[in-house]
């Protein structure tokens, strides 16, 4: 009987044991797993070198992450894709297309370098690549209408859950980009366009909203992240962002929903993974990153995508191998660190080209340093990805100071780069007003109602980086592109060992002194071991003879 009752209960036991595991097994069943893979800011990085994975394993390492669940996965880009390499510039942008393909990239964001070459390629690229535009915030002012090339938003059904994804564009595309090829068009808000555009989205039956988004973001060491993109959690209904542009590598939570941007140049693959439960209600979101560049020896080249690449690489290697001439030094440059060799040489091969007193050009322009060594036509077309042009032009030494100031320590779009003028600035003193001052290469004083000449670059001409170009007098574009003058001056010199001259440098801190009657500038120089150049110079006396008692000089200091 004993033996009985314990059988029994061992039977109950095992029948509510199995319930419960049924259930629990039935509840995963019904759960579905939606996968968003995203790269950010390719910039043609098809080749391996240093950091870069290559084309060929950032293929294998996303066709991986995709077969782990075919039906529910999604890859996407978030701008930014074809500018920056060799190959990619070369062509058009016709390797990235073919790779993008290969690796079933679905959809991408509209970056503000995939104007660079005129917004024709943006519908070749679609076609080519396989992939779908999106973006809500670029209107067409002759219409004031969404482009047509993009659209607003895609719904995409995976496993039976319908993904939307609004694309959004940087508003600074405006003036980061040759004003000519955006001209017709106008960047909206973020924020208030996915205000308009979610409700839609949603009414359109989608279960998830991502923003696939070409907008910065950073994230600090406690794990907080801030900027554009995530400010787009302020629009109820977004369930997740995906960032760019800043270049970061980004994996976090804003208010309980995932934000993520792949770090650059394919080197970070972001994975969002999002879990919805039998009535597509989403029960989980988790954001992660794949370094891939921390994993080198783990990473398989995919055969198909190797091909491709070898094949440019077959095609171009005459052109982009030839050895143009050597630097003994290397051209060093970041445009957040400041006036880098890179910018000054560039600048002194512009001046030298036209003849002119001036030369600026814009830190961004500038894409990578040079390293010492051989001077390839494959590193000039990197090191200016940009088909810009010499613009020529007179201006007023207050024009002159005030794009120079424009241009330094601007956290926007970085330094301004600059020859043939040697300023000097305090970087205490309040932005548009820290230069001290401004004095040719012959010595003489710039002074604020006097004419000079200059060259830039026609994007800064034309009001690129928010540069000031408006009052200039004989403005000429010589539809030299700056890229050959620089080819030029490396096959002329041969072997080259560039000096920076510093020609925008920190101003030393100097003395104050305090004129007295009887004083002279000749006489303050001489009790302070200076010149008379130095101080007219930094000071900016327009005549040397009028000083006044009481008045406060700067002696610069040794």
């Amino acid at each position: 009987m004993l033996r009985f009752k314990i059988t029994k209960g061992l039977l109950i036991s095992l029948l509510a044991f199995l319930l419960i595991l049924s259930s629990v097994c039935f509840i995963f069943a019904a759960q579905k797993e939606i996968v968003v893979l995203s790269i950010n800011d390719f910039h043609g990085a098809l080749a391996p070198a240093g950091k870069n994975v290559g084309a060929a394993k950032l293929a294998d390492a996303l066709k991986v992450e995709k077969a782990k669940n075919p039906e529910g996965t999604i890859i996407v880009s978030a701008g930014d894709n074809y500018q920056g390499s060799a190959m990619s510039n070369l062509l058009y942008g016709e390797p990235v297309s073919a790779v993008f393909k290969e690796i079933g990239i679905e959809l991408s964001a509209v970056g503000n370098h995939e104007f660079d070459w005129g917004i024709d390629n943006i519908t070749k690229w679609a076609e080519d690549g396989g992939l779908t535009f999106v973006c809500a915030n670029i209107y067409d002012k002759r219409t004031n209408e969404p482009v047509g090339w993009a659209k607003p938003y895609v719904i995409l059904d995976k496993a039976g859950v319908k993904v939307g994804f609004v694309g959004l564009a940087t508003p600074e595309t405006a003036y980061k980009t040759l004003k000519a090829n955006v001209i017709n068009y106008e960047f909206r808000d973020p924020v208030a366009t996915l205000i308009n555009w979610v409700p839609k989205v949603k009414a359109a039956g989608a279960d998830l909203i991502i923003a696939l988004t070409h907008l910065g973001a950073f994230q600090d060491k406690e794990g907080k992240i801030s900027g554009e993109a995530a400010d787009l959690f302020q629009v109820e209904g977004v369930d997740a962002v995906i960032s760019a542009h800043t270049h970061q590598s980004i994996s976090g939570l804003v208010d309980g929903k995932p934000l993520v941007q792949a770090y650059y140049n394919g080197r970070t693959i972001a994975k969002m993974t999002f879990v919805f439960d039998e009535n597509n209600k989403l029960v989980s979101a988790e954001p992660l990153l794949d370094h891939l560049y921390n994993r080198p020896d783990t990473l398989k080249d995919d055969a198909n995508t190797l091909a491709i690449y070898t094949k440019y690489e077959e095609e171009l290697s005459p052109v982009l191998g030839k050895v143009l001439g050597k630097t003994t030094v290397e051209l060093d440059h970041d445009r957040y660190a400041g006036p880098s060799l890179l910018g000054e040489w560039s600048c002194e091969v512009m001046r030298e080209k036209v003849g002119v007193q001036i030369a600026m050009t814009n830190g961004g322009g500038l894409r990578v340093p040079v390293p010492a060594g051989d001077i390839t036509a494959g590193i000039l077309y990197e090191v200016m990805p940009f088909d810009n042009t010499l613009y020529t032009m007179k201006l007023s030494g207050a024009d002159v100071k005030a794009n120079i100031e424009h241009g330094i320590m601007n956290e926007d779009i970085g330094w301004v780069q600059i020859s043939g003028v040697m300023v000097t600035f305090n970087k205490e003193a309040e932005a548009g007003n820290r230069i001290i001052s401004m004095v040719l290469a012959d010595g003489t004083p710039i002074e604020m109602d006097k004419y000079y000449t200059v060259v830039t670059n026609d994007f800064m001409f034309t009001g690129g980086d928010n540069y000031n170009f408006k009052n200039a007098l004989d403005g000429l574009d010589t539809f030299i592109p700056i890229r050959d003058a620089l080819m030029e001056a490396v096959e002329k010199a041969g072997i080259m060992s560039p000096v920076k001259r510093n020609w925008l440098s920190e101003a030393k801190s100097g003395k104050i002194y305090v004129v007295e009657v009887g004083d002279s500038v000749w006489e303050i120089a001489q009790k302070f071991g200076t010149t008379v150049e130095k101080i007219v110079a930094l000071n900016e006396l327009t005549n040397s003879r009028l000083i006044r008692p009481g008045q406060k000089l700067i002696i610069p200091g040794e």
